[in-house]
């Protein structure tokens, strides 16, 4: 995972983690007799249904339709599957969900291989409020790269995750198919204007250490870079001893983080009072572990 913030003060954060990517048809059954994991009681590696979008009573799976539906006017029926952490060690915190919706009518020949990736959402999670806001990218962004899909798109920003990042931005998103490799980009993008007003707008420019002229390029971006791995009793146990507490680590990873770029002179941005919070409200043998490939994570 890389992380970095450009203009002054500049940073680039790297490190290392896995991420579970299972198909919601599996659930629960793919985590049955593993003593360390499960998705029907609490474990150490626990999918709780109330950890991710919407709301606990619906089906995840019919929840992730119903809101794609909503955004774009069509609702997927291929299997849904999700990139995200799990509840570790009685700790759960994903800064970042990503749901991968298939079409039905290639989805249901059983090739995985002959699939077609219609949607992906983008659930975003903010620390500490608790806040959450989805994002959809329709495949009217879907372009090829080799023997790869890849979506992207563009999204206003609607919640506030850092203290330490205006309002007024916008989102580039660029999501590979996954396969043997994942890889996902996101870039955040001063908007055009100053539409919150000149103090924040100001205060953004000086943020980001650029002028209007200048600020053309990212304030910020973020990339991922995943290596998959079969979803075995081997590869689950390697995970949590190799990544103990990881939830935990990113919060802490997170606050420090921010810490260390405030005392470097990054301007510090409250918690808007009327912009932020957006609250949300059969298996086809496609679970796995993602694991970081490397250091040097690759752009989509």
């Amino acid at each position: 995972m890389r992380h970095r913030r450009h203009g002054t003060p500049a940073d680039e954060l790297r490190y290392r983690m896995f991420m579970v990517y299972l198909d919601l048809d599996e659930l629960p059954e793919c985590f049955d007799g593993r003593l360390l994991w499960s998705a029907r009681r609490p474990a150490l590696a626990w999918f709780r249904r109330s950890d991710h979008l919407g709301d606990a009573r619906t089906p995840l799976a019919d929840a992730v339709r119903e809101l794609v539906a909503e955004r774009t006017g069509t609702r997927p029926e291929g299997p849904i599957r999700l990139l995200t952490h799990l509840r570790y060690f009685g700790h759960c915190f994903n800064p970042v969900s990503f749901y991968y919706c298939y079409d039905a009518d290639r989805a249901g020949r059983g090739d995985a291989a002959g699939e077609r990736l219609s949607a992906v959402v983008a659930h975003v999670t903010n620390t500490p409020w608790g806040e959450s806001h989805s994002y959809v990218l329709g495949d009217d962004g879907a372009s090829d790269r080799g023997s790869s899909a890849l979506l992207g798109g563009r999204s206003d920003k609607r919640l506030h995750v850092s203290p330490l990042m205006g309002m007024e931005h916008t989102y580039e998103w660029r999501v590979s198919e996954p396969a043997e490799r994942l890889s996902l980009h996101i870039e955040s993008h001063r908007a055009g204007g100053g539409a919150d007003g000149s103090v924040d707008a100001q205060a953004d420019e000086r943020a980001d250490g650029r002028t209007d002229a200048e600020g053309a390029g990212p304030v910020f971006d973020a990339t991922l870079s995943l290596r998959r791995r079969e979803l075995s009793g081997r590869e689950l146990a390697r995970a949590l001893a190799r990544y103990p507490f990881l939830t935990l680590r990113i919060v802490a990873r997170i606050y420090g983080h921010a810490l260390s770029l405030r005392l470097r002179g990054a301007h510090y941005f409250p918690h808007p009072p009327t912009v932020g919070a957006a609250g949300e409200a059969g298996g086809s043998g496609e679970s796995a572990v993602g694991a970081a490939a490397d250091e040097q994570a690759v752009s989509a």
